[in-house]
């Protein structure tokens, strides 16, 4: 049995862009109908929230739970703007709706650390605007003004003192017209932004209630595994279809383009009759690919010229002039995500609906992707997002809806399509390779006056976003170069978009924040040692004075102890790191031994995101951040072979283990901001601040991720 419409008929030909549509819109409060609670609710002032007689408050969330706290920070916005008491605060995963959708980007998706910066106006207004409409309506039964009562703790107080509960209020409440604009607090008077909570998920989780896409279950579900190419282009030649169908518990066998799918009523099943099929492979496209031959690609595509991304000032004669010129390489590798739990989707499709239970970071996408195979129009497919466990960019991906709703539709009955960690792993949209030439020059004071920046990689945009790729450019394969923090007049960025390699790319937790930071802040370190000046103070000298960079450097210069003596045999290093609307600064200690092994110490965050709405989320955020970062720095790597991925599993690709986890200290700056990103910011300088501190203690300088260090080894 052959489907109609294939995956990659699907991706190729769908008149649907899998990517986002930047909108100025502006936000409006609307009653919802259509959000469903266990209880009575008659007060719905919003899509977020809604209010029950029984005085329980549900904030109804778009975002998905990834365990980066937005289900307790989002909820403490709303909580405090409405003056609730927050032991009555739920929390509930919405369907996929309008109301959800970013309101910057239109489109319901969880990354970019955007969860909370780009709702942040808007769900203090969500709060505000009920509290208003719940003080109004008690005025309104008392017949005073509204002006003369007060909201605390869930409930509106009259001035002689009495008193209704939100509960009592909703029905009145919910007949008022909604107000275009209600006073927001001052943040002198947050109860709740700023406070430590206990988060709202981790109850069920420490009970074993939680249920993550991979344990969903449906009554008469199958589960389905898919053996996919095992190199890059290649197709199935032949297979043992009856070997597989022998295996006890497979149903169906179904060719999907490329791919055949298994689907049983176990995954153990599915998993024995997909070993079963036997299946022999074409070649592929690239038969010669292989870590040698990508190694020869990257270093052939530096040569060439490349797009202008960045140019200021006259960076050619600047060089002219320099008094010192310095020139270096750097190299990334491509990486995993590697996220606990592996790639799943449940789907149902009937005839007038289609329903998908999946731990994705896309609703849209997702959304649209069924809507698009099934020919149902978007409202008759719900998506129920499950908790994740882990994403970092990838979840976002449409190919599981895409498999899990051709088999439902093939079978008549839900199918649940389950990756393997081998299929994870093989099939990854990776965080693109890179390499890069940096060139500076340097006046006699030391400061830097031109800074030429050549970088060639893979273009994620171009795969995801053609549209926002202009005259060659992928915006994220140079941020964190063109928007470097520091002060350079004469600058260059030139970028050459990696071509021929059938390799996916796609966004990894902080895209090329994660890559072009390490060998800024790597480089802006050698400069400085080339200055003979100390490399914090350097960095302070290339920023604008007073600036938030400036003053997030400098609390970490006096959190880190930075102009105290290290303790004997370990040196210090620091990185900076300035992107999502957030700054966050890192001091790694270490020491090396004569067998070149690098022990890292201690490593001080400082965080500037804004206001800080959930400081104990910023604390974990930035703690998992120092242990990602040095992850990537000692151990992270794809290799391929063969024309395809080698890496199978978690044995070829090590993760930092618990022995390895230094101590960490966070400092949160406090200011009154609008609130910035926190998920990504916290990784990309973490791994500069190691290879610093590296150099500082040996006088050798690492320029490649993961470290080489047998280049530590002394005699």
């Amino acid at each position: 049995m052959t489907i109609d419409i294939t995956r990659r008929t699907f991706l190729q030909q769908s008149s649907l862009v899998i990517g986002v549509t930047l909108l100025s819109n502006s936000f409006e409060l609307c009653n919802v109908s259509f959000v469903r609670a266990g209880s009575e609710l008659t007060f719905k002032p919003h899509a977020f929230l809604e209010i029950a007689k029984d005085d329980s408050i549900i904030i109804w969330m778009g975002q998905t739970n990834l365990g980066q706290g937005t289900h307790t920070g989002i909820p403490m916005i709303i909580a405090d703007e409405l003056d609730a008491a927050w032991e009555n605060i739920g929390v509930k995963m919405a369907l996929a709706a309008e109301p959800f959708k970013d309101p910057l980007w239109h489109v319901q998706l969880t990354g970019g650390s955007t969860s909370i910066r780009h709702r942040w106006d808007m769900l203090r207004q969500v709060g505000a605007t009920a509290r208003q409409m719940l003080v109004e309506a008690a005025a309104e039964k008392w017949g005073v003004s509204a002006e003369k009562c007060t909201a605390k703790e869930s409930k509106v107080f009259h001035p002689d003192g009495r008193s209704f509960s939100y509960g009592e209020l909703v029905e009145t409440a919910g007949k008022r017209k909604i107000p275009e604009n209600s006073q927001l607090k001052d943040a002198g008077k947050y109860k709740i932004i700023g406070i430590s909570k206990q988060r709202l998920d981790i109850p069920d989780k420490v009970k074993g209630k939680t249920v993550y896409g991979i344990d969903f279950t449906l009554p008469e579900m199958c589960i389905a595994v898919v053996a996919r190419p095992i190199a890059y282009g290649a197709s199935p030649q032949s297979y043992n279809e009856q070997a597989a169908m022998a295996v006890k518990g497979v149903v169906k066998v179904i060719p999907i383009d490329d791919k055949i799918a298994v689907c049983a009523e176990t995954t153990y099943a599915a998993m024995q009759g997909r070993d079963a099929l036997n299946i022999k492979w074409s070649e592929g496209s690239h038969p010669d690919l292989n870590d040698e031959y990508l190694d020869a690609l990257f270093v052939k595509h530096l040569e060439q010229p490349g797009a202008v991304g960045k140019e200021s000032g006259d960076a050619e004669e600047a060089f002219a002039q320099a008094h010192k010129t310095v020139e270096e390489s750097y190299k990334l590798p491509y990486i995993s995500h590697a996220q606990v739990e592996p790639i799943n989707c449940t789907a149902h499709v009937e005839k007038e609906r289609c329903r998908l239970w999946v731990p994705t970071q896309g609703q849209t996408v997702a959304q649209m992707t069924a809507s698009k195979i099934t020919g149902l129009p978007p409202e008759k497919v719900e998506v129920m997002t499950t908790f994740a466990g882990g994403g970092f960019g990838l979840r976002g991906e449409p190919d599981p809806v895409v498999d899990s709703v051709i088999l439902s539709q093939a079978l008549g009955r839900p199918v649940k399509v389950i990756w393997s960690r081998e299929d994870d792993f093989a099939n990854d949209y990776f965080r693109p390779g890179s390499q890069c030439r940096i060139k500076a020059g340097l006046d006699k004071e030391g400061r830097v006056v031109a800074w030429i920046h050549k970088v060639a990689a893979p273009s994620v945009m171009s795969r995801v976003m053609p549209q926002y790729v202009e005259d060659g450019i992928d915006p994220d394969a140079i941020s964190g170069i063109r928007d470097m923090p520091y002060s350079i007049p004469n600058q260059l960025v030139n970028y050459v978009m990696l071509q021929g390699v059938p390799i996916p790319v796609g966004w990894w937790r902080s895209v090329g924040y994660s890559v072009n930071v390490f060998t800024v802040e790597s480089f802006i370190d050698e400069l400085a040692h080339k200055s003979g000046k100390d490399p914090l103070q350097f960095r302070l000298e290339h920023m604008e004075k007073g600036s938030r960079p400036y003053k997030l450097l400098s609390l970490l210069a006096e959190k880190g102890a930075w102009n105290s003596p290290v303790t004997q045999g370990r040196a210090r290093g620091v990185a900076l790191t300035f992107c999502f609307e957030s700054i966050v600064a890192h001091i790694a200690e270490v020491s090396v031994d004569n067998r070149g092994k690098i022990a890292v110490h201690k490593v001080i965050c400082a965080v500037d995101c804004g206001t800080a709405v959930y400081p104990d989320a910023i604390k974990a955020q930035a703690e998992a951040g120092v242990v990602m970062g040095l992850s990537l720095a000692f151990h992270e790597e794809v290799h391929f072979d063969n024309g395809g991925v080698k890496t199978a599993n978690y044995d070829e690709y090590p993760v930092l283990t618990m022995s390895e986890v230094p101590e960490i200290e966070v400092h949160i700056a406090s200011n009154n901001l609008k609130a910035g990103g926190i998920g990504e910011p916290v990784l990309p300088s973490v791994a500069p601040a190691v290879s610093n501190a590296v150099f500082k203690a040996t006088g050798v300088r690492l320029r490649e991720l993961p470290f080489k260090t047998e280049l530590l080894v002394s005699g």
